[in-house]
């Protein structure tokens, strides 16, 4: 883990990971997707948390948030149009950290909820 390249909200977030959540992860940790021209990329999200399989995407204020050359927007569709879990962190909110939390709670949940009915559907 190296915190030398990171925003101060991606280090708190990190640490925040790390130390409350008890969570390990990777920074910058490559992930593959198409585009919305089938296009083959690869980006970079924040951080991967490897134990739950997820990537966690800190938006650091509400100006870069609304920057259209950041296009958060843009990313969220494309990972969702790739099966890709990424959480988008609003940093400059208060409650980013309950944010964070129920966010895997609920991918989590609907992980379990799919394993659920392909295991009924065998059986």
């Amino acid at each position: 883990m190296s915190y030398k390249d990171m925003s101060k909200p991606e280090k708190t977030v990190a640490k925040f990971l790390r130390d409350e959540l008890k969570l390990w992860w990777h920074y910058e940790f490559p992930v593959f997707v198409y585009d919305e021209k089938k296009r083959p990329r690869v980006w970079t999200p924040d951080f991967f948390l490897p134990k739950l399989g997820m990537y966690v995407e800190v938006i650091g204020s509400e100006k870069l948030y609304c920057d259209k050359n950041q296009n958060y927007q843009y990313r969220q569709e494309i990972f969702e149009a790739n099966d890709c879990i990424v959480i988008f962190v609003h940093y400059w909110k208060k409650d980013w950290r309950s944010h964070l939390i129920r966010m895997i709670h609920q991918f989590e949940s609907q992980r379990y909820e799919e394993v659920q009915k392909m295991l009924d559907s065998v059986s």
